[in-house]
């Protein structure tokens, strides 16, 4: 049993907290037992898993105390157990239909809930773009309700973005087309930018395009941007039947 948080694979651990340490690692922490478990029923290989005996059993798992645990866990209140985990590479699948692009999205909890609308409206991926978080923090993966193991999830340009073919289509308040106005029954890749300041120029010049959501609001100007993806990629679901 590892009892000292100075145990150099508890710093390991402790390190993954930060973006720039998962992406030299290409490790990520999965947290808690559904988490856990639903990163192994993904395929995902497990480099290593740690688990309290005292909070529950994990078979396979390295035993750690309490203590231990809480200095490895991201969580204020650990459930047990914690896995490091390989980030997947997955390639953007062949002959796509229906993709998520999010650009420039800062909350890791909105990029989690947009894998997870994506993963449940059937798109084949989220693209992701110009990223001030990234989808293997855990409050992304715990927003996502581990559907970032499963559902490609690929890093993008603009470039890339552009070269896509099928129909553009990016969200933007105030546009003169209506989003249930679309036609999103052909190929088509959905944009949608931070809430804070909306999809950059550039992006809505690649967009053949751009549409918004009505608001009939007292007071806001704009919808939380993993909202706004769900409302289109349902609206495309709709028209699909």
């Amino acid at each position: 049993m590892i009892t000292s948080v100075d145990n150099p694979r508890v710093k390991e651990v402790v390190r993954l907290r930060r973006s720039r340490e998962r992406r030299r690692e290409g490790l990520f922490v999965a947290e808690g037992p559904r988490e856990v478990a639903r990163a192994a029923q993904a395929g995902l290989r497990l480099r290593a898993v740690y688990h309290v005996p005292a909070l529950l059993d994990w078979e396979g798992a390295e035993e750690v105390d309490e203590r231990v645990l809480a200095k490895m866990s991201y969580r204020a209140e650990p459930e047990g157990v914690l896995a490091v985990v390989e980030v997947p590479e997955r390639p953007l699948p062949a002959n796509p239909t229906l993709l998520l692009v999010a650009v420039g999205i800062e909350k890791p909890g909105n990029l989690g809930a947009m894998a997870r609308t994506a993963d449940a409206a059937g798109a084949d991926a989220l693209l992701v773009a110009e990223a001030r978080s990234d989808p293997w923090n855990p409050n992304a993966i715990r927003a996502s309700t581990g559907a970032v193991f499963t559902l490609p999830v690929v890093d993008v340009t603009l470039d890339d973005v552009a070269a896509l073919p099928m129909t553009k289509v990016a969200a933007v308040p105030g546009a003169a087309t209506r989003h249930s106005d679309a036609d999103l029954t052909k190929p088509t890749a959905i944009l949608v930018g931070a809430e804070d300041d909306g999809l950059p120029a550039a992006w809505r010049a690649v967009a053949d395009l751009e549409v918004a959501i009505p608001m009939r609001a007292r007071t806001v100007d704009s919808l939380n941007a993993s909202t706004s993806a769900a409302v289109l990629l349902y609206e495309a679901v709709r028209q699909r039947g």
